[in-house]
């Protein structure tokens, strides 16, 4: 079985979700779930990128996510896996996790 990398994606910004008091940054969030997944899965490799909501994007897609989630039609951290969304807002590990064994992940015993 080949497993190809998944892309794993969190939109955000530097100011904290007004209504995710008390919740990790954005940045906090990316950080964190890069580790915990390395972690978890050692063995398997992934892509995972920070999009900054309130820079310049010139990529189309991630446009039009920055403008639903400033739109308030997501939260923010928003993370995507496989242009999938995971999460939003306060971020847990268990559906990023059960995302990935979905798609070939599996930890170490």
């Amino acid at each position: 079985m080949t497993i190809t990398e998944p892309i794993i994606e969190i939109f955000g910004a530097d100011i904290i979700c007004a209504s995710c008091v008390n919740a990790p940054s954005s940045k906090d969030t990316y950080e964190w779930l890069d580790a915990a997944i390395r972690r978890k899965y050692p063995e398997q490799s992934f892509i995972i990128r920070y999009i900054d909501i309130e820079n310049a994007l010139t990529d189309a897609r991630e446009q039009d996510y920055a403008a639903r989630i400033q739109d308030d039609e997501f939260f923010y951290p928003l993370v995507l896996i496989n242009d999938e969304v995971i999460g939003e807002g306060y971020i847990q590990l268990k559906p990023v996790f059960s995302k990935l064994e979905d798609l070939g992940f599996t930890a170490p015993q």
